[in-house]
């Protein structure tokens, strides 16, 4: 009896949490609101509930449906606040104080959108350091994935300032960006950052935006089944692996990293540099790194930083025998701090572990190598001493050398995944536009990409029914190495299906192409791409008349052995950034054989031939992962997309 009444408290109790009053993360204190629209405002509460919204002093009233869902519709209201607004219903009364009303945008992708302020802080020091925006605020968005169908609401949430050191989990392409709109026009601007690192654009899709496209469709079937998921998990956690490797560093009594360690065998081995073009094949596996490094008195007794660039994949840095740095993947940037006590003056052993599970692995050349504290730095390049701890065996399913296990699926990758726990949460919330910066994951497929976009487009537009929801995007930028030859470049595959996008209305494309690093997918130029995005917004989004873009490829006409490239947003007229004649043309003929090409700028125009070439046929611009020398800009600094005009 007592089991069966303490069993029926426990229900009533759970009821009378779930009919509560409540919210969306979303509505919260610090919100901005978007402006001059109509606006809804919802929640949860007990069915047939009465609630009522005060904003603004006046009074709205709802009445929560059969599931406890109320919505109210609030008129447009011009830029100002901070406001409070009251709900009630029931017993129950909730307060959202600082909200603000100006210009909300949905900053959505996956890296490249994610990293923060913090990430680039060396970069932008200046900037944390005089961040002092209350009026621009960020709702970041935590990384969730669900098969199965959209989410109601996000688990956890809030709005931030952009104020003092909590800038720096701001995204940077998104603050710059919002820093830009604010500052032109006065207003409060509010950030949604919903992104995911290393995610492809159809994780991003609902079901309904995917109809069209049938292999994603099963797939979003065959996800739906918890049987099938479900079943993939349990053979990734069956599956059987062998036993990890010994790594013969922290195998012994006296671990590599210990300075009580005498080295024996190490081999001389530069850094940067990767160990598969020094003398090591093919081998995945980990590999320690060691140096005495001369440390002046000056700089001990005090905090430090070590700059190690960037490491392939994996690295843990010890410091006379104290571990003071460890990153478990190969993307950031490796900056860590050394505590006061570390150093001491003289000899310091300085011993990296590193792992790497596939392709070439060490540390990436073109990257800053040292140690500082105060005024004082000292240079970590140049000759290291290396040994290998273990290497994997080649992987062939199930074990170890960089491979998933057999079975499972990573659901941030799938179809729909992000959507619905990402975005769908959102959709009621009023927003000005879409900022997106994506496609890297999308690279080793480009010619699915244009269709995927414009899905994506049309799909955002209708779930928060607004037709002509502005939508911008970064085209991607020069990226991994300078070819020297006309190639062919799924890269440039996946810009031009970036720019075909722009057939779609209210639309409009940050060019960056002049932008990357050859050595680093995330590269640390954020400033430029947020404006570039702003400058697109104020005529997308805020109808002035001005250059936004830079030129675009209009048409090829051939005259002799000389094709005539015309092109829109020529501004104010061509020119090249560095005063040469244009570069990155190629040119070729019917048989589609690019050689380089010569160029010229006449008026709007850019004349390309080639010696090589009698009855040319075809011209490619900036057609590579990386052009060496992409210099088309027009006189208001804006560069020219990449394009070509033999595609489909």
């Amino acid at each position: 009896m007592k089991r069966l009444t303490l069993l029926c408290w426990l229900l009533i109790a759970s009821l009378t949490v779930q009919a509560q009053l409540r919210l969306p993360k979303l509505i919260s204190d610090g919100m901005v609101l978007q402006r001059d629209t109509r606006l809804t405002i919802w929640g949860w509460a007990k069915a047939g509930e009465r609630i009522t919204v005060r904003f603004k002093n006046k009074t709205y009233k709802a009445t929560t449906d059969n599931q406890g869902k109320w919505k109210v519709a609030l008129p447009p209201m011009p830029a100002g606040g901070p406001f409070t607004m009251e709900i009630t219903g029931g017993n129950s009364q909730l307060t959202v104080n600082d909200v603000l009303l100006g210009d909300v945008w949905l900053c959505s992708g996956q890296s490249n959108m994610v990293h923060q302020m913090n990430i680039h802080d060396v970069t932008y020091a200046k900037e944390i350091a005089e961040a002092n925006f209350p009026q621009i605020r960020q709702f970041w968005v935590p990384t969730l994935t669900n098969l199965r169908g959209p989410q109601p609401d996000f688990p956890q949430g809030q709005w931030k300032a952009a104020i003092g050191e909590d800038v720096r989990p701001f995204s940077a392409v998104a603050y710059f960006f919002a820093r830009k709109i604010h500052q032109k026009y006065n207003i409060p601007v509010g950030i949604i950052n919903a992104s995911v690192g290393g995610t492809p654009i159809e994780a991003w899709i609902s079901e309904e935006g995917l109809k069209e496209i049938p292999a994603q469709q099963a797939l979003i079937e065959k996800n739906k089944d918890t049987t099938y998921v479900n079943g993939l998990a349990r053979r990734r956690t069956n599956a059987p692996r062998p036993a990890p490797p010994v790594d013969l560093g922290t195998a012994g009594a006296t671990k590599w990293y210990d300075p009580a360690y005498t080295p024996k065998g190490w081999r001389p081995i530069n850094i940067p540099g990767y160990w598969e073009d020094q003398g090591i094949k093919d081998l995945n596996g980990v590999v320690w790194y060691r140096r005495e490094v001369d440390i002046p008195a000056s700089m001990t007794g005090k905090a430090a930083r070590v700059f190690l660039g960037r490491i392939v994949d994996a690295d843990e840095l010890y410091i006379n025998g104290k571990q003071v740095g460890r990153t478990t993947y190969q993307y950031p940037q490796r900056r860590y701090a050394v505590p006061a006590d570390v150093l001491k003056p003289g000899k310091n052993v300085f011993v990296v572990r590193v792992t790497n599970m596939a392709g070439k692995g060490g540390f990436v050349p073109d990257k800053p190598y040292c140690i500082f504290a105060g005024a004082d730095t000292v240079d970590l390049k140049g000759t290291w001493q290396y040994k290998v701890g273990t290497a994997y065996r080649p992987f062939t399913g199930g074990g170890f050398g960089g491979g998933n296990p057999a079975g499972g699926i990573n659901a941030q990758n799938q179809p729909t995944a992000l959507y619905n726990a990402m975005v769908a949460p959102a959709i009621d919330y009023a927003i000005k536009g879409v900022c997106w910066y994506q496609g890297e994951s999308n690279a080793g497929r480009p010619g699915e990409y244009e269709a995927l976009q414009r899905a994506l487009i049309s799909d955002w537009r209708n779930r928060f029914n607004q037709p002509n929801l502005p939508f911008l995007y970064v085209q991607l930028p020069g990226f991994m190495e300078y070819t020297y030859q006309p190639a062919e470049s799924s890269w440039a595959v996946l810009r031009e299906a970036q720019l075909k996008a722009l057939s779609v209305p209210n639309t409009a494309m940050a060019v960056a192409i002049d932008l990357g690093e050859w050595n680093d997918i995330h590269p640390d130029n954020k400033k430029d791409v947020g404006e570039r995005l702003a400058l697109a917004a104020m005529n997308v989004a805020y109808n002035e008349k001005l250059v936004y873009s830079g030129p675009l490829f209009q048409s090829a006409t051939i005259e002799g052995n000389k094709i005539v490239i015309s092109f829109t947003h020529v501004g104010s007229g061509l020119i090249t950034n560095d005063g040469e004649a244009p570069g990155e043309f190629a040119i070729a003929g019917s048989d589609k054989k690019f050689v380089w090409a010569k160029a010229r700028i006449e008026g709007d125009n850019v004349v390309v031939w080639s010696d090589e070439v009698a009855s040319p046929q075809y011209v490619r611009y900036a057609w590579a992962d990386n052009p060496v020398n992409p210099n088309l800009y027009n006189k208001e600094g804006i560069p020219a997309s990449p394009f070509r005009t033999d595609g489909k």
